[in-house]
């Protein structure tokens, strides 16, 4: 598809700060943060070129909104260090963030977004070398635009990280911000005394239990980035096979699709004793409505509450099962791990877990899951991803994406609405080389490659 063999020339760099000056203090990450791993997440939005503007004065406009929106969302601009007990916290101290220009001498609609690790990973989304957030602007050779972002996890999750874009496209439109956020870590206090269920212990370990890391993968365990979308109709699809005859009720798209993607991934594992391995499924929660559950006051607490709030609970199964079984059973399977962990007090267990072991630090179980036992994914829905509302007064973006090779051993899929067609979906996938390459063979009709045709970027020029 080519695409992919293209410079980007950065031409600036600077730091943009917060207008308006910060008084300059400790903010402690809540228990929930300290469960992330040290890893940044990248998100991109390319947009076609506007009729009536500069490269030079969107430069302009995304500097100026990013200096405004930083006063609300000071984390953004501080950085994160290690206290007298080892543990992260962020010093709000309005270092700024690390802002660059840049020249990609290609055309939006050559861009191979179909594989990531070609045309964005390294080039059009930033490596994060200071502080909780980087961005890079980037002009393309039809005048075109890629906005990035790379920010520090333990800081932000992708609810978090959506406000902010959000509004940051509503500050470079001089409109009132429709969400303030909210740090108010004592909303995720740990309970005196503390409880929790011994099934988190399954499902998170501290650092010192994990094995020592494996060597660097290569050949087919190696994991690799695409961009695929699927069409509402397979989706429906999907969601029908998915649904036994006895449920009283639909099983999700979310589920579906993972109980689809399970089946895959554990088809394509080929070791000798593969059958009897087993494939594990982890699902990204986002607790901010299971903490409220029917409390008016702190749901709409937890609707701004800026950080971390997620769990990721997951399934097992044996290798043999996922192929044998119908999609129905598998997406049962997955329905019945999420039933417990979409619960207030699992949430208010796991702060308590994490505050029983610090400060050793914690991680899930399922991020260090690798092929050594039997492949392991996440998905986290990106539904909710408001691609369309980052619009900085030049339109909407012809795509947004997040970007996440996020280090673990386990592969990563997220899906997010697509821009051009109500109910497709633009899925992200982190998955090792055998995997994608089964996916590929086997379910070409279902994941087909992100492409310049699908999301109408010939006329970008």
């Amino acid at each position: 598809m080519g695409g992919g063999d293209f410079t980007v020339t950065v031409s600036r760099k600077e730091v943009v700060a917060a207008v308006l000056p910060v008084q300059e203090y400790w903010l402690p990450l809540s228990n929930l943060d300290l469960l992330l791993p040290p890893v940044d997440v990248g998100v991109f939005f390319c947009y076609k070129k506007p009729h009536d503007l500069t490269f030079g004065s969107m430069i302009g406009v995304l500097k100026e909104a990013l200096a405004q929106a930083l006063v609300s969302y000071y984390p953004f601009a501080g950085e994160v260090l290690s206290n007298s007990a080892g543990e992260p916290e962020l010093l709000c101290n309005n270092r700024g963030v690390d802002f660059m220009e840049a020249y990609a001498d290609v055309q939006l609609q050559n861009l191979n977004l179909y594989n990531p690790d070609e045309s964005i990973e390294s080039k059009l989304v930033p490596k994060k070398k200071h502080g909780v957030l980087s961005v890079q602007v980037t002009e393309l050779k039809c005048g075109g635009v890629v906005v990035a972002c790379t920010f520090d996890h333990k800081i932000a999750d992708a609810y978090s990280a959506n406000m902010f874009l959000v509004s940051w496209a509503e500050m470079a439109q001089s409109k009132p911000l429709l969400v303030l956020p909210s740090f108010r870590r004592s909303l995720l206090n740990a309970r005196r005394p503390g409880s929790y269920d011994p099934s988190l212990d399954g499902m998170y370990v501290p650092m010192s239990a994990l094995p020592p890391p494996k060597a660097p993968q290569s050949g087919d365990d190696l994991l690799i980035n695409r961009l695929y979308y699927v069409t509402a109709e397979q989706l429906s699809l999907l969601q029908s096979l998915a649904t036994s005859k006895s449920s009283p009720c639909k099983r999700t798209k979310l589920e579906s699709l993972s109980a689809f993607l399970w089946k895959m991934v554990a088809k394509s594992a080929v070791t000798e004793d593969a059958n009897q391995k087993i494939c594990r499924i982890g699902t990204v929660v986002d607790g901010r409505k299971r903490l409220s559950s029917g409390d008016e006051v702190k749901a709409a607490m937890m609707a701004s509450y800026f950080g971390n709030v997620l769990s990721i609970p997951f399934g097992k199964k044996t290798i043999n099962e996922l192929k044998e079984k119908p999609l129905s059973w598998v997406a049962d399977a997955i329905h019945e791990y999420l039933e417990g962990a979409v619960t207030k007090e699992h949430f208010l267990g796991l702060i308590d877990w994490v505050e029983a072991h610090r400060p050793e630090p914690a991680l899930a179980k399922i991020y260090s899951s690798g092929s050594r036992d039997g492949p392991a994914f996440v998905v986290s829905s990106g539904q909710r991803f408001p691609a369309s509302r980052v619009d900085f007064g030049w339109g909407m973006p012809a795509l947004g994406s997040y970007h996440f090779p996020w280090g673990g051993e386990a592969g990563y899929v997220m899906p997010m609405p697509s821009p051009v067609r109500d109910g497709d979906w633009v899925v992200y996938m982190h998955l090792s080389v055998g995997q994608i390459e089964w996916i590929e063979t086997e379910a070409a009709h279902i994941f087909r490659p992100l492409s310049s045709e699908y999301l109408n970027l010939s006329n970008s020029d």
